[in-house]
This record gives C-alpha cells, structure tokens and sequence, in this order.
C-alpha cells in the first residue's frame, strides 16, 4: 500500500524507521494530546514499528502508515486508519514531527488518506480529538470534516479529564470537494 502526494510519500513502516519514530514521539509538544507517554524508547519504537508494519490496510482494525518527505526520504510522521469491520466506515488519526508541522504535510497526508478510503467506497471517515488541540482541530476542518459534537469530561488521559472534539466527513461531501477540486475545502 502506497499513497504518493506531490511531496508526500505514505507507505507501511520499515525497520530503519524506528529511530526517527520514537525520537518524534518522544517530544513532549508531540504527545501532549496523544495516548503515549514520553518518552519513546528505541526499544519501543522498533516494537511499534514491527507492529505497525503487519498490519493490513485492507482488514477491519488500525492501519499505520508511514508519512515520509520524498525530497529527503524522512519519516515526518504516521496517519493511522482503523477501518470498521463493516468496512464502509473508518476513523483516522495522525501523528507530525513537531519541527514538520505547519507546513500543510498533515492537510496532504490526510487528503491522501481520505481520497483513498472514500476511492475505496466507505461512506464515512470520523476523527476526534482534543479539545485544545487547536492545530489539528483546524487542519480537519480544511480537509472537509465538520465538527459534529464535543464530549465534556469525556477523557481521562494524563491525569486529568479532557473534552473530545468530534468530526465526521461523508463520501457526498467529499465528493462535492473533488469536483471543485478544493484542496483544503
């Protein structure tokens, strides 16, 4: 499985990428609003790796791709994609290098990601996330998502309760940004 944007290329994990994957999950602006803790070990990076890369993008459950720069052939960061066993609706996520973000690498990584899935035919592709998480809240919202509900209290995560922000993108809306040939809607 491989998806290519102009500066883009999302493809399975490699062994060789443990190191940059435990270094940018291991920054603590990375993962202030994610599951894992800091930091990331080689060790741990390298089991996430081998895990990541055995899983099979074409069965329910979560998929991790690689997002590497093409001009540098660096791992900037992973999209992940858990495909619901009726295989008509999805859920994504994504993960940046801190030093990566604010570039639009995310908006072209989930774009790529979302073209494929609704190529694919699901009906519907979710995300959530942090309620403060301004940054990726936004970059949902120019992909096409439209924030459908906030959960109050609903996370317990770092010790503390937090809201989730839900999203929702149905395949007529993205349908409807393709033909305009929007790129960020």
């Amino acid at each position: 499985m491989l998806l290519d944007t102009p500066r883009l290329r999302l493809r399975r994990f490699r062994p060789d990428d443990a190191p940059a994957l435990a270094s940018y999950r291991s920054d603590p602006a990375v993962a202030r609003y994610q599951s894992w803790n800091v930091p990331v070990s080689l060790a741990s990076g390298v089991d996430l790796v081998r895990g990541f890369a055995a899983g099979d993008p074409e069965e329910p459950g979560w998929f991790q791709f690689a997002v590497e720069l093409k001009a540098e052939g660096a791992l900037v960061g992973d999209i992940g994609v858990n495909l619901h066993e009726n295989r008509m609706q999805a859920e994504v996520g994504f993960t940046l290098a801190a030093d990566r973000q604010g570039r639009g690498y995310g908006g072209e990584a989930v774009r790529a990601v979302l073209g494929d899935l609704f190529e694919r035919g699901l009906h519907r592709v979710s995300a959530e996330c942090d309620a403060r998480n301004l940054p990726s809240a936004r970059l949902l919202e120019r992909v096409g998502f439209r924030l459908e509900g906030r959960r109050p209290a609903y996370t317990w995560i770092k010790g503390e309760w937090t809201d989730d922000l839900l999203f929702g993108l149905l395949a007529d809306r993205w349908d409807e940004i393709a033909d305009r040939g929007v790129s960020g809607a």
